[in-house]
């Protein structure tokens, strides 16, 4: 294998600079441009896109392959693309108004340089290149990088650019890294300039200049100049395997990566990400491994949040172990990924931007005549049934508002749900599916996880020693959803720790000296067994439900779900599981399912809008909650819920879900008559079976008799139509049923009906 030259490979850098025109701007040179704006102090970074390599290499016959050297030693060549805009580097045309601290020490560090050079010739006081640079050179990824996992990169990979996905576990705290020491003499008075290329280094031991070397005298002692010296943000973060990349029996594998400079800040905990990385077999980490990346929004707007997935180009080195380490492992090394770019790839909610295209689209499917239906089917198609829960968890994605009063006191807008049923009714088939839907979720099951392991543990930070948090599933869940699968299973002490979360959305911290809160605005999906495995009709929903009711009232809805016998409806049930075992798809379905994309966009359209109750429905709003206190309070013993003023709350929070999947900016009446009648059929599934030793009615005949049982309570003949749907929607009746029983029993002569169909009793 031949020497490379890379005097040769520095040129063809600087002809590739010089000569790059884009399809967008022929008439100018892109690199140039972005080089003027760096001479302006307009820019910091000089982007070198491999597609345009590879698109620049194409045309040239000599630069065959310089596209496939870089790849394999990316390291170099950002070292050999620096020096060759040193080289090209245009003359500013902007003025500073003022000097900056760099600038000052820039001066002074010259003219000092220039006296050595002419009196005394120490080479020791010459400014190292880093140290003059305004900018830094990175490497944006080609479309063509392949996509590959952590245990797939192998030692034939070092120093090729490589890609792979992880999930953030750990972030270190950001601090200052040295880059380039500056170290005065106190005898001589100059400064001498070390370049620091790793972690650890060896500082100068004596001073290397002339008037000291001659002196009879001991040389004088060397001071670190931190004002003179060059820092960059550092901060360390863990990255994990994905779990469906690890194979059966195995554990995930993990990897450190290394942030500097800008890309700082932008690692959060919770995070899957996808890598692509440099990786060299020496240990010269100068700090050049980041890339602009181009967000919308300020900063802050731009850093990923708990459970974002995001893509990394970095460069893959090994790490040997000092100290003490370094004795037990002998010639093994460690390594790490020195992150050069960071890209959000799964945003959240807040983070969509719907095109005009799927916005008109969406317009189209918004006006449809039961768009509310079609969007909870096309939740877990492949699920029989549960339309009345998928509607549910329909409004658990869209959420309701928050609220943030004057004094402080934050109400919370996200909807908890807890579905506790028999064995075999698609529970955690419905959680796994709502993980998929919501933009960042997180799925844990009870038995398997412990309090910390819910909130937040804390651990030793392996470079400073110092002490760290380390996010929960809750934590990580952070402006998403956490999926509890075997809620019951959890021990008393573990499930305690989530009662800040459901209520305040905050976690509190008082361990090891760290005493903070953190944010965990997540929607809590548990699903539960009841605490006899199947529920026992002969014990009371108290003893079948066995949670605390501090727990219990959190829940916006508690949803319980009854394996009863039916023979057309199992029959049914028979059908559609063949079907989807024969086929790998539903059968087929009277609507056309929602496809993924198009139901994350519509729900992340409807977040944008808040909407109020209007004073209008106050009275009615406060009177249906005073009848199911009511109904609470009559039931006793056999009462199936836990009503509190927390109830009032998840009504409203119901209520803001609908209207915001109408688009709307105002809560209808009819929008909390749906949410009660959610309420009231989380409970009809055990209200069947109570009344199992009853002859059942069908659906009209419940709404004559409870019409006709209302009116003989009040003592009265006439009902009203308002007053009959405010009746039966709490029953769990719809507005349909109770259309075709009037028109039914005003057959029958039972009753009259004017014009606005109010109900008159006839004698």
């Amino acid at each position: 294998m031949a020497i490379p030259d890379y005097k040769a490979e520095k040129e063809k850098c600087i002809l590739f600079l010089k000569s790059y025109r884009s399809e967008e701007e022929p008439r100018n040179s892109k690199y140039m441009f972005m080089l003027q704006h760096i001479s302006n102090r307009r820019r910091q970074t000089l982007d070198i896109s491999l597609t345009d390599l590879e698109e620049f290499c194409v045309k040239e016959e000599k630069f065959r392959d310089f596209v496939s050297d870089v790849q394999s030693n990316a390291r170099r060549y950002i070292s050999l693309f620096a020096e060759a805009a040193d080289d090209v580097m245009p003359e500013s045309t902007f003025a500073a108004s003022e000097e900056d601290s760099f600038d000052v020490l820039m001066r002074q560090r010259e003219q000092a340089e220039a006296l050595n050079t002419h009196q005394q010739g120490d080479t020791a006081q010459l400014l190292p290149d880093i140290l003059r640079r305004r900018f830094r050179v990175y490497f944006k990824p080609g479309v063509k990088c392949e996509m590959r996992s952590i245990r797939t990169i192998r030692a034939a990979d070092v120093g090729h650019l490589v890609t792979f996905k992880g999930i953030c576990t750990r972030v270190g705290d950001v601090k200052p890294l040295i880059e380039v020491a500056c170290f005065a003499c106190d005898g001589c008075g100059f400064e001498i300039y070390q370049e620091v290329l790793g972690e650890t280094f060896n500082p100068i031991g004596k001073c290397p200049s002339g008037f000291c070397t001659n002196r009879v005298v001991p040389n004088g002692q060397l001071f670190l100049e931190t004002r003179a010296s060059k820092f960059i943000k550092y901060q360390e973060v863990r990255v994990q395997e994905l779990s469906e990349d690890v194979p059966i029996g195995h554990i995930p594998r993990s990897l450190t990566v290394q942030v500097k400079g800008d890309l700082t800040r932008s690692l959060g905990q919770g995070r899957p990400l996808m890598l692509y990385v440099y990786c060299r077999s020496c240990d010269d980490c100068s700090c050049k491994y980041s890339v602009d990346v181009k967000y919308g929004g300020n900063l802050l707007d731009r850093f990923t949040g708990p459970g974002d997935i995001v893509n990394i180009t970095g460069i893959f080195l090994p790490k040997p172990f000092t100290g003490f380490k370094a004795m037990q492992a002998g010639l093994v090394a460690n390594t790490y990924i020195e992150a050069m770019a960071v890209t959000q790839c799964k945003t959240r909610y807040s983070d969509f931007s719907v095109s005009p295209d799927v916005l008109s689209k969406l317009q189209q499917l918004r006006h449809e005549p039961d768009i509310y239906g079609s969007l909870a089917q096309s939740i877990a198609p492949e699920i029989f049934g549960h339309t009345d829960i998928k509607k549910a968890l329909l409004l658990l994605l869209c959420g309701g508002v928050k609220r943030s009063l004057t004094d402080g006191i934050k109400i919370r807008g996200d909807i908890h749900i807890c579905l506790m049923g028999d064995p075999g009714v698609a529970k955690s088939q419905l959680l796994k599916h709502i993980v998929t839907v919501a933009p960042r979720g997180v799925y844990t099951t009870g038995r398997g996880s412990s309090g910390v392991g819910l909130t937040a543990s804390v651990q030793r930070d392996t470079v400073t020693g110092e002490m760290i948090l380390e996010g929960g599933a809750l934590v990580l869940a952070d402006n998403g959803i956490c999926c509890i699968d075997e809620f019951d299973k959890m021990d008393e002490s573990d499930r305690t720790a989530i009662h800040e979360v459901m209520e305040q959305q905050t976690v509190s911290i008082a361990k090891a000296g760290i005493t903070t809160t953190l944010n965990a605005r997540t929607a809590v999906l548990a699903a539960a067994n009841p605490a006899y495995g199947r529920y026992n009709v002969y014990a009371t929903p108290q003893e079948n439900i066995n949670l605390p009711a501090a727990l219990l009232s959190r829940f916006d809805l508690m949803w319980l779900i009854l394996d009863t016998a039916s023979s057309e409806a199992d029959i049914a049930l028979a059908h559609h599981v063949l079907h989807v075992h024969r086929e790998g798809k539903p059968p087929g379905l009277a609507y056309s399912p929602i496809i993924l994309e198009e139901l994350r966009a519509y729900i992340a359209h409807a977040r944008t809008f808040d909407p109020n109750v209007p004073i209008e429905l106050s009275n009615y709003i406060a009177s249906a909650y005073a009848e199911m206190r009511q109904v609470e309070i009559d039931a006793g013993e056999k009462a199936m819920g836990y009503t509190t003023a927390r109830t009032l709350l998840s009504i409203l929070r119901l209520s803001e879900a609908l209207a915001r999947l109408r688009w709307a900016d105002q809560v209808i009446e009819d929008d909390v008559n749906e949410a009660l009648r959610l309420m009231k059929m989380s409970k009809v599934s055990l209200e069947d079976t109570l009344h199992d030793a009853n002859p059942k009615l069908d659906p009209v005949t419940a709404v004559y008799m409870a019409i006709r049982d209302w009116a003989d309570g009040q003592h009265v003949t006439e009902v009203l139509y308002d007053r009959a749907v405010t009746l039966l929607v709490g029953k769990g009746h719809s507005k349909e049923v109770l259309d075709a029983c009037l028109d039914e029993y005003a057959s029958l002569d039972v009753w009259v009906l004017d014009v606005e169909r109010n109900i008159t009793f006839v004698d």
